[in-house]
């Protein structure tokens, strides 16, 4: 008999579900009626025993039953850190209606659950969802999905990305924009951003227009609202149960921020890119005309700032950026930037307003990602922050606002980059320091006591990028006054399933909650027994579904 531990997880086949199985969504308890005989049931917050476990017992018509038991009280938890598990980008056929490699995905599931993993990640696309038509939403293969992981004994966290995903139509992993919405943006391509070399992207829509009937005649704000409401209303049943998370994406990448960065530079990370200002679209130029007319300085309306060099230059050779006469320190430099950051910030405040009137009493957990831009942090101008929307130098502390903001609506904070070091960074670029930029958003997390969500920016995690993760996530948490903290891994793929990687992987789930993790067993029910096949070890036999699934 197979048997679930702290230690080791192994799994029949037997265990594999059709995809009929999947379809129906399902409150809790959730049970269902596997091949081959095996019902699957979860409950959460059983009284029917006093710890995690679970029991194998006759049924009817010679099936077997197998429930899991989990204890997720606030006992539990109250000394670790859960982990959450982003799941693959492609999990959702492009169609929208379907999960893509159901096997994998559910024999993924039960591994994870088995490790001690709280609950998955789940990106849910704007460009899928309501990918055809304005205000028709096809949420079948989310509605699977959430359905696997409830099977699973997993929470759910929902990320509503109202991004593009991918460098473009080549890319295997390429989610664009709602069809529709890049029709609009054909005939009016002032929707797009725009740098200084009328350079378009179209990411994301430019907040400049956040409250123009530019979208079929609604507001992109609205849009995002009316996506938000209709989630809520599909998933209400859920939320707060087992959906406990939903983060509002707010700008590329899901993050409070404008896409300053090239499109095409795929391990962010590691740049060193400047950035360019995002505000010579018709609808930003509009509003910082505006901003220069009520200051009685109309010529600062024309544009973004001169002399901020190229993308990859050294902004100690550039005449905006440079530490010493540098004009982001002077009366035009600071009214620029104050208006460049406060337009991202009332950007973030109109979908936070609305994010927390839709979800308003239904017990689940709001948040937003920042971007953690680290690469010019030892220099005094900060350079690719400010490109960013990010008003943060040596002298100005430009994330306590936002902060605020998130406080203000009672926001959760997501941020990555937790398993960088400074010791490595610096070898390749002296101005970074991942491990100061990350204290600096953690303190000013604390200051406004918000709960944290930390992230993985790179997928090949060794040992010392995952004691790093436990080192910064105690920066956070620990303390007299605990604040809440958990990690969301990103992302499952193929490689976490390797032998070394899933070793490495279960121990770390393991620290981060201190040991009080979930264990299933199976037991025996007076003399009934029954026989299974050998079985391949759980993370062998994961790495190849994924291979050749």
């Amino acid at each position: 008999m197979a048997i679930l531990s702290q230690s080791t997880a192994s799994f029949s086949p037997s265990f594999v579900s059709t995809r009929s199985d999947f379809t129906r969504l399902t409150r809790f308890p959730c049970r269902v009626t596997f091949r081959r005989g095996l019902v699957v049931s979860s409950c959460f917050n059983s009284s029917k025993s006093p710890g995690a476990g679970g029991f194998i017992s006759p049924d009817n018509g010679g099936e077997v039953s197998y429930e899991l038991h989990h204890d997720f009280s606030p006992q539990r938890r109250r000394s670790g850190s859960p982990v959450f598990v982003t799941l693959p980008v492609n999990s959702v056929s492009r169609e929208g209606g379907r999960v893509l490699r159901p096997k994998a995905i559910m024999f993924s599931l039960k591994a994870l659950a088995t490790a001690g993993v709280e609950g998955v990640v789940v990106e849910i696309w704007w460009g899928l969802v309501e990918k055809n038509k304005p205000r028709v939403y096809d949420w079948r293969g989310y509605e699977e999905l959430v359905a696997m992981a409830c099977k699973c004994g997993l929470k759910v966290r929902a990320v509503l990305a109202f991004h593009q995903h991918g460098a473009g139509p080549d890319d295997p992993n390429w989610i664009p924009l709602p069809l529709w919405v890049l029709d609009e943006i054909k005939k009016d391509v002032e929707l797009a951003y725009c740098d200084r070399f009328g350079r378009r992207n179209i990411e994301y829509i430019s907040l400049g227009c956040d409250i123009l009937p530019v979208l079929c005649g609604r507001s992109p704000i609205q849009v995002y609202a009316d996506f938000m409401r209709d989630f809520r209303d599909t998933f209400r049943s859920l939320l707060g149960v087992i959906i406990t998370g939903v983060q509002i994406g707010m700008g590329p990448g899901g993050e409070l921020r404008y896409p300053s960065f090239s499109p095409q530079e795929t391990n962010l990370a590691w740049s060193q890119e400047l950035g360019e200002f995002q505000c010579y679209d018709k609808y930003m130029l509009a509003s910082l005309n505006a901003s220069a007319r009520n200051v009685g300085m109309r010529e600062w309306g024309n544009g973004g700032p001169f002399g901020t060099g190229s993308l990859m230059q050294n902004p100690e050779h550039t005449d905006f950026f440079k530490n010493d006469g540098g004009s982001w320190d002077t009366p035009y430099g600071k009214f620029f930037l104050e208006w460049y950051s406060g337009m991202l910030l009332l950007h973030g405040e109109r979908i936070c307003k609305e994010a927390e009137t839709i979800f308003r009493g239904t017990e689940v957990h709001i948040s937003a990602k920042l971007a953690v831009i680290h690469w010019h942090y030892v220099t005094q101008s900060h350079p690719s922050e400010l490109t960013a929307g990010y008003y943060n130098t040596f002298n100005r502390d430009g994330y306590l606002s936002i902060a605020r903001m998130f406080s203000k609506y009672g926001f959760s904070m997501c941020c990555s980059c937790f398993e960088m070091q400074d010791a490595v960074m610096q070898k390749i670029n002296p101005d970074g320091s991942p491990e100061g930029f990350l204290r600096q958003l953690l303190l000013a997390a604390r200051l406004c006591d918000l709960a944290l969500e930390g992230q993985n920016f790179s997928t090949n995690l060794d040992d010392g990028a995952f004691t790093q993760v436990l080192k910064m996530s105690k920066f956070y948490s620990n303390g007299i006054e605990k604040r809440p903290f958990s990690f969301n891994f990103v992302r499952m793929d193929k490689r976490l399933f390797e032998s070394r990687n899933w070793d490495r992987f279960t121990r770390f789930v393991r620290q981060m909650s201190n040991g009080n993790i979930f264990r299933a067993r199976l037991y025996s029910v007076g003399d009934t027994r029954f026989k299974t096949a050998p079985v391949m070890p759980e993370a062998r036999l994961l790495y190849h579904l994924y291979q050749y699934s």
